[in-house]
């Protein structure tokens, strides 16, 4: 075939082709467009269904919301109706209560008036009594006047004297009742008093049954050889001067085999020198620079023992709170004596003893403890403070701001001021108590009797004295006077006489207390 044929054929079957599907596509558009009418027609159809739908729906609610609303109207107009009835019933009950107030009120007002009336009538006839009331005063005061007069008259007396003389007559009634009353009460008192004083004082020595022995004046310190003795002494006496002088004590080196004895007053000192001369015998070198450094080693002992015996005294009595100073202040009563009896077991003792009398009593325990551990603490100072030792306690107390009432304690203790608390008389007893103990203390007898006899012999030496009597260890005079010729009035001047004869005649320690005694007696016979 030539190629122009061919051509004409592919031609002529690309033509074909073209023709084909251009015919192709118009027979789909055709039939699309036939679908889409067929669609539309329906889609319409349904338009024209839901519109009716529709307008018969919206008929039927139009319907209901009228028959709805009607009945609202009929509904509300009901209510309305009722309310309105509501209304006027309250409208008619609020008139009728008022009409009902206003009736009482009317009623109150008629009684008011009524009741005025009355009152005004009332008013008169009162102001009428009132005026005859006062008519009749009037007269009853012209009449107590005549009769005032005339008792003044018979009397002779004006009434201001009348009414002094029959008041001072009361008065010396009443002090006569008084009088009688008191006696029986302080009789009753004694008699319950005395009793209840001995169980507690004989329970409170029962429960401190503590033993005493006399402290001494002198210390043996025992060394190992004779020869000893002699390096003491030191050459030319230098190292016993020595001694003697740092300790101030004295040294007693005597025929005593394998002993010296130190002797002194001040319990201190001695035990410093005690405490040095054994230092030096074990040590073995003794000379000047050895004696004082050994005595100061001593000293530093001896006040390191003297705080621990204070602190063991607090523990033991549990009186705690103590300044520090007070402390070491009845640490030093370790090495204090009175009488041979050492202060601080003194002290202890009294504060045991007066805690267990204010456990009886029922009072403040702890003070009553206190107030017995520190009413000796003037003994602790050394002989160059001024005054008693009663004197220096209360003002080392109120120094460390102790309470009112120890520090009354310590000032009464020896009756310096009279006891005004029953912790001061508590701690008096509690210190006679154990100064009276067997051993406790002692005295040279012969001295002792010499001014036991000395204080009677004062006393009888005065006009009008029948007897005379030294007791308490002669720390009171009870004296017996002759009631007829010594009045009550001449007592209080005897017993100040007799108590200045005693000052100036007399030594003592402490205080004397003067009691004079006056006793009348009325004695008959029935035959």
């Amino acid at each position: 075939m030539p190629f122009s044929d061919l051509v004409k054929v592919i031609a002529f079957a690309a033509g074909g082709l073209v023709v084909g599907a251009l015919i192709g596509i118009f027979i789909g558009i055709a039939i699309r467009k036939q679908k889409a009418e067929k669609l539309i027609g329906s889609a319409e159809e349904h338009a024209r269904k839901i519109e009716d739908d529709a307008k018969v729906k919206a008929a039927v609610d139009s319907q209901k919301v009228l028959m709805d609303t009607t009945k609202m109207a009929d509904q509300m107009r009901a209510e309305a109706e009722r309310i309105r009835a509501d209304a006027e019933r309250e409208s008619n009950r609020r008139r009728s209560e008022a009409a009902k107030a206003e009736a009482r009120l009317a009623q109150k007002e008629d009684n008011l008036d009524k009741k005025s009336e009355q009152l005004e009538k009332k008013n008169e006839v009162l102001d009428g009594k009132l005026k005859e009331i006062d008519s009749i005063k009037a007269e009853a005061e012209q009449a107590r006047e005549a009769q005032k007069s005339k008792l003044e008259e018979l009397s002779g007396l004006t009434s201001e004297e009348a009414k002094e003389k029959l008041m001072a007559s009361m008065e010396e009634a009443a002090k006569f009742d008084f009088s009688q009353r008191l006696t029986e009460m302080e009789e009753e008192f004694k008699d319950t008093a005395d009793d209840k004083a001995r169980n507690i004082v004989s329970l409170a020595i029962q429960r401190i049954a503590a033993d005493h022995v006399s402290e001494a004046t002198i210390t043996t310190v025992q060394i190992p050889n004779e020869e000893m003795k002699g390096r003491i002494i030191g050459r030319e006496g230098r190292n016993i001067q020595k001694l003697e002088t740092l300790t101030g004590v004295e040294l007693i080196i005597d025929d005593t085999p394998n002993a010296i004895t130190v002797s002194g007053f001040d319990p201190v000192r001695r035990e410093m020198a005690r405490l040095t001369l054994e230092k030096l015998i074990s040590d073995g070198r003794i000379h000047p620079a050895r004696i004082e450094e050994c005595y100061e080693k001593s000293k530093h002992e001896v006040e390191a023992g003297v705080k621990q015996a204070g602190e063991r005294a607090t523990y033991e009595t549990g009186v705690h709170g103590l300044h520090p100073d007070l402390i070491k202040l009845l640490g030093r009563l370790r090495y204090r004596t009175s009488y041979g009896q050492n202060v601080l077991k003194h002290s202890v003792e009294v504060s045991f003893l007066s805690g267990i009398m204010a456990a009886e009593l029922g009072v403040d325990v702890a003070t009553a403890k206190r107030a017995g551990l520190l009413h000796d603490i003037g003994k602790a100072f050394p002989h160059d403070v001024e005054g008693t030792h009663v004197e220096i306690g209360v003002n080392c107390a109120k120094k460390y701001k102790e309470s009112r009432e120890v520090i009354h304690a310590i000032e009464a203790h020896h009756n310096d001021v009279e006891p005004q608390t029953v912790i001061a008389i508590i701690v008096q007893a509690a210190d006679a108590i154990s100064a009276a103990r067997p051993g406790a203390r002692r005295e040279d007898l012969e001295n002792y009797i010499k001014r036991l006899e000395k204080l009677e012999e004062i006393a009888t030496g005065f006009n009008g004295i029948e007897k005379a009597y030294a007791i308490q260890a002669g720390r009171e005079l009870r004296v017996m006077v002759k009631p007829e010729d010594v009045n009550d009035e001449a007592m209080k001047v005897i017993a100040r006489d007799i108590a200045a004869k005693i000052k100036e005649e007399v030594k003592y320690p402490g205080q004397i207390k003067v009691h004079l005694i006056r006793e009348s007696r009325a004695v008959d016979y029935a035959k």
